[in-house]
């Protein structure tokens, strides 16, 4: 009897997680394997010579390439900034929008409706705005603001990216903050009222902790959304000026395809993979640390 129950429950296994397990294999495993064989590996990722030279790429990456440590100091720089507004902004409007406005149910659609455009869309949409509409503007109110060459020089580049980034994950996030601020009990913010904390307190000492797993969440996208940032990048500022706002991903791109330097790329995207899930795992567990159950 045992083993009839234990050979219906492997066929049941076999049945419905079999065919999702073999397509992730297919189109995540094996090429994840790959790759890591092919960053130990001179390969232009065209012919079929493929020459094995060990450790030769990270050591060119970690020690000479200063493209490379360009790009990922500007990823930082980009991923910190970008984290750190977007969950400002996220939550705010999240705190705007759970109180009773009779317009909130519009508003969550209109700041939600950047996160459904396109990366490469919204870049081209947004190079146009910045290089034609504030310049246009710049003109006819003699705006500094406006007049500034946002995609012509490095700092305001990267804020031009960092305004586009930012506007367009705000409204994803803002769902997420809203879920959580739903789930807060209000009889403990009444209570605190009611005990004479202020609304700073009251947000401080208590709604904050309690949506502890929705700054978990978010936190997690953005970082991971930032520092995989590519689509915005290319259609945007397509790294310029002068290599000055070229992403990782772009310029992993720019090595493996355009270089035709494939192991090198995969080297540089393997070394990229472990930075992210190390700092992806860290931040997971700090936030994860100062959650509270009800």
């Amino acid at each position: 009897m045992k083993a009839k129950q234990r050979l219906s429950g492997i066929l049941q296994q076999t049945v419905f997680v079999g065919p999702a397990f073999l397509f992730f294999s297919l189109i995540v495993l094996v090429p994840f394997l790959m790759s890591m064989y092919y960053s130990f590996t001179e390969w232009n990722g065209v012919t079929s010579n493929v020459k094995w030279i060990g450790l030769d790429n990270f050591k060119q990456i970690l020690t000479t390439d200063t493209d490379f440590h360009k790009a990922f100091w500007f990823t930082t720089r980009f991923t910190v900034t970008n984290v750190i507004l977007a969950n400002l902004l996220g939550f705010s409007l999240a705190l705007l929008l759970s109180q009773a406005l009779k317009t909130r149910n519009v508003l969550r659609t209109v700041f939600f409706l950047p996160n459904v455009i396109g990366g490469l869309l919204l870049g081209f949409i947004w190079q146009f705005i910045f290089i034609k509409g504030f310049s246009t503007i710049g003109e006819l109110t003699q705006i500094a603001f406006f007049q500034l060459p946002w995609l012509g020089d490095a700092p305001t580049a990267f804020w031009g990216l960092i305004i586009v980034s930012v506007w367009q994950t705000a409204g994803y996030l803002m769902v997420i903050y809203i879920a959580g601020l739903a789930n807060v009990p209000k009889e403990l913010t009444e209570a605190a009222t009611i005990d004479g904390a202020t609304r700073w307190q009251a947000l401080r000492h208590i709604t904050i902790p309690m949506i502890m797993p929705s700054v978990t969440v978010c936190l997690f996208l953005t970082i991971s959304w930032a520092f995989k940032m590519y689509d915005l990048n290319v259609s945007l500022t397509q790294g310029g000026p002068f290599n000055s706002t070229q992403s990782v991903a772009l310029n992993i791109y720019e090595e493996a395809f355009r270089n035709n330097r494939y192991g090198l790329g995969t080297a540089k995207a393997f070394i990229f993979f472990i930075v992210v899930a190390l700092i992806t795992l860290i931040q997971v567990s700090l936030t994860k640390k100062k959650e509270v159950e009800v």
